[in-house]
């Protein structure tokens, strides 16, 4: 489309025989932003003020109609087919430019505003056409592409509620709902680059996403996790099971990490996968059940269904597992069976004994009751279930836990879920690659290769992933390195994308919240799925009385670079399960930066509670003490006092006290003496008379009422 012809003011003027001094303030007055005769209007523009001049003039004859080709363009039917199309746009400045309209401002002549309001919400054509814009969508480039003012723009979102600035970034409703009113319509591009990373091979879905032809698939283990409430046995129902003791390695005697494990059963494997109890993991729960296909829900027969089991059933029963109940501590003896069959009746879990199609096996880790019926039950479930996969094709699977370690760099434990992982594969996992260094077994033992099903950790990759990503064998080095470059400049333009424009109820809400203290804190932990989960807890201690902030958050030792951070934000340091480099804690002195380290996380979660509780300002409340009447008003040397009865409570030194005369209340201030009789005291109780002598008030009318109170200091909570 041709671009439309532009006016000079002074043009215009002339047209209209009129000096540019007269008609400018005219231009202005209509909402149209013109600073000299110079400035420049559109056609449109400047036929609509050539309308508005003559009905102000009262010259209704001499109206000039629109340029009507441009705004709106008559049918043609060797034209349709081109202009109806969407219309690509690669750089942020269109080439498709809609009519421009008037800005209208609020005070604007009617008459003009209704014009500019009619152009803006109706379409130029019978459907809105396609901007392809990159994300993130500035305000000035989404203006540039539809060929409209920056500011108009502006106005138009703060009609909407969004406030904005030139340079500020636009979510895709947001900048779809302003591009109507202008007969647009977003989509949004990707990076060529990022296409072309994407394209491996022929096939244009991600490596990980690849689903294979399984003609050749064999059985395969099955995985199987155990879930279930903190304390009531996962890890010692394991440690029977594989005859080892990984209890005794974990801080507090509960699981802090999600770990897998395999054991041979009647020359048939199993892979475990354990999940933590405490209410801090349960998105290492859900991870947990996503990536199985038995889910072992684990109940202590004399506590029954507690708040994790039953968040762990639920997610099992959200991954579509089967689920068997393994009814623990059954060798105590305030075991209580019929309860949790009960309770699993309740929650529609029927067990076979009592009709139903969920198996429920009475164990105890302690004695090794009932260990073989468990695990015959699982396999006699995987063989059902005909799980397959095949060996040959290159490694998928999915991260369990990631971490970095000395020696080693970043190190991930992965799930093989099918195909097979060798030792010197090219990888991708998420934004990060790397070729397989080495593979390391359950007994830290290298390995050659991990087949399906199989549990190992891999060390290769360049960076930490995130768990619950998913990993695949690639073709090569530089497809692989492509490939994730692509995906971190994704990223990067992703949480550009997420920084919202700011209603006028947020920027309110965020100024209240920049009144609150602010407590800020640096997290480290030894793994990455651990530090999520206390990421995740540490959202519950959000509040409206004082703002919580994580500067930093990740996985390793803590370093001296994190201690200079953490002293120019004024943070204090919370690590997880690491430990300090050398030199740390002289640094830490000297730039007067606190760092706490824990291995348990109801430790450190109570050590935030409580260092945020101590933090907030002192609450009081006002405890009622008595009332005086006043009888008589006498003078002491200077002082006016006046003789009281006390009515009711008390009368004290020190308390505060409020005068009140026919009910209004004319002084509030302390009580700052007490006489019975020629002596000073501290109290007079009801029924006794007294000289009363307020602080800096001596205003006293016979039959004044004087009240006392105290405040009391209570206890503030988030």
């Amino acid at each position: 489309m041709s671009k439309s012809k532009k006016v000079r003011v002074h043009e215009l003027s002339k047209k209209l025989g009129v000096k540019n001094d007269e008609l400018i303030p005219f231009i202005q007055g209509e909402g149209i932003e013109v600073k000299n005769h110079f400035s420049t209007l559109e056609e449109e523009e400047a036929a609509l003020l050539e309308n508005l001049w003559a009905e102000r003039k009262g010259d209704g004859a001499s109206k000039v109609e629109a340029p009507k080709a441009k705004a709106a363009p008559a049918p043609n039917p060797n034209k349709e087919k081109k202009e109806s199309a969407p219309i690509k746009v690669e750089s942020p400045v269109a080439e498709v430019k809609p009519a421009p309209t008037p800005k209208p401002k609020q005070e604007a002549a009617a008459p003009l505003v209704e014009t500019a309001t009619a152009l803006a919400e109706k379409p130029t054509s019978g459907e809105l056409q396609t901007l392809s814009l990159k994300n993130p969508i500035v305000v000035k480039e989404l203006a540039d592409a539809m060929d409209v003012k920056a500011n108009m723009l502006i106005k138009d979102l703060l009609i909407m509620g969004v406030m904005a600035n030139i340079n500020q970034a636009l979510d895709i409703d947001t900048a779809n709902k302003v591009a109507e009113k202008y007969n647009f319509k977003i989509e949004l591009s990707k990076r060529t680059k990022v296409e072309k990373s994407e394209k491996p091979s022929d096939n244009k879905v991600a490596p990980e996403e690849v689903v294979y032809d399984n003609a050749e698939a064999e059985s395969r283990a099955p995985i199987v996790t155990f879930m279930g409430h903190v304390d009531h046995g996962k890890t010692s129902l394991q440690d029977a099971l594989r005859k080892t003791n990984v209890v005794a390695g974990e801080a507090g005697a509960i699981t802090q990490h999600l770990g897998a494990s395999s054991i041979n059963y009647e020359g048939q494997m199993i892979t475990f996968i354990d999940t933590p109890g405490h209410a801090a993991f349960s998105a290492m729960r859900q991870r947990g059940a996503n990536v199985t296909d038995i889910a072992i829900l684990v109940v202590a027969a004399d506590d029954g269904f507690m708040p994790q089991t039953r968040e762990a059933l639920k997610n099992a029963r959200d991954a579509g597992v089967t689920i068997i109940v393994a009814i623990n501590k059954c060798d105590l003896p305030a075991a209580d069976i019929d309860k949790v069959l009960r309770q699993m009746m309740e929650m529609d879990l029927m067990a076979e004994d009592w009709g139903g199609q969920t198996a429920a096996i009475q164990v105890s880790a302690l004695t090794g009751d009932g260990l073989d019926d468990l695990l015959e039950r699982i396999l006699l479930e995987a063989e059902v279930m005909e799980l397959k996969a095949n060996s040959k094709l290159p490694g998928q699977g999915v991260v369990l836990e990631s971490q970095l370690e000395q020696g080693l760099g970043a190190t991930a434990s992965i799930l093989v879920q099918n195909g097979t992982l060798k030792q010197g594969d090219t990888v991708i996992c998420g934004p990060y690659y790397g070729r397989v260094k080495a593979l390391v077994d359950q007994h830290d033992k290298r390995a050659k290769k991990a087949g399906p099903s199989q549990a190992v950790k891999l060390v290769g990759l360049n960076g930490v992933p995130l768990c619950g990503d998913k990993f695949a064998v690639m073709k090569n080095e530089r497809e692989a390195k492509k490939l994730a470059a692509g995906r971190t400049a994704d990223q990067r333009e992703e949480q550009l994308a997420v920084q919202k424009p700011t209603t006028a109820a947020d920027l309110f809400t965020q100024m209240a919240k920049d009144k609150l203290k602010t407590i800020k804190i640096m997290l480290k932990s030894d793994v990455q799925g651990t530090l999520e989960a206390i990421k995740q807890s540490l959202k519950d201690y959000e509040s409206d009385k004082i703002n919580l902030e994580v500067i930093r958050a990740g996985v390793g030792a803590i370093t001296e670079k994190d201690v200079q951070l953490a002293a120019s934000a004024g943070a204090m340091i919370i690590g997880f399960h690491v430990r300090t480099n050398p030199g740390v804690n002289q640094l830490a002195k000297r730039q007067e930066v606190e760092i706490k380290l824990y291995s348990i996380i109801y430790e450190l979660l109570d050590y935030v509670k409580t260092t945020l509780e101590g933090e907030l300002d002192p609450e009081y409340k006002e405890n009622y003490v008595g009332t005086a009447e006043i009888l008589q008003v006498f003078m002491r040397k200077k002082d006016k006092i006046c003789g009281c009865r006390v009515k009711e409570g008390s009368m004290r030194v020190s308390a505060k006290a409020r005068v009140y005369r026919d009910g209004d209340m004319i002084y509030n201030g302390d009580l700052s003496s007490l006489r019975r009789y020629q002596d000073d005291v501290k109290e007079v109780k009801a029924g006794n008379e007294c000289g009363i002598n307020l602080d800096n008030f001596n205003d006293f009318d016979i039959g004044d009422t004087i009240e006392c109170y105290e405040f009391e200091e209570v206890k503030v909570s988030l």
